[in-house]
């Protein structure tokens, strides 16, 4: 469910109608509802296809999830590898 409050400040700040303010809100909503693992699973797989190699790759999804806007847990990269690998 759409945060009316939300809607109506991304409408009135950036010129958007309320439809297209509440899809903006709902795909960042999304975005930052998906699970760790699976955003842990997803950053692995395209920074693997970038060519990075895996002790970069853990290390990096570490501090990026560090970073994240809705703090996800703080993993470690044995548990990042844990995630990718099971």
């Amino acid at each position: 469910m759409t945060d009316a409050d939300l809607v109506s400040r991304v409408a009135l700040t950036t010129g958007l109608s309320p439809s297209e303010a509440a899809r903006v809100v709902d795909d960042v909503i999304a975005w930052y509802a998906e699970p760790v693992e699976d955003v842990v699973r997803r950053r692995h797989a395209a920074l693997q296809a970038a060519g990075h190699r895996n002790a970069e790759i853990y290390a990096r999804i570490a501090a990026e999830l560090r970073e994240r806007v809705v703090a996800a847990p703080d993993l470690t990269e044995r548990q990042v590898r844990r995630l990718v690998y099971g």
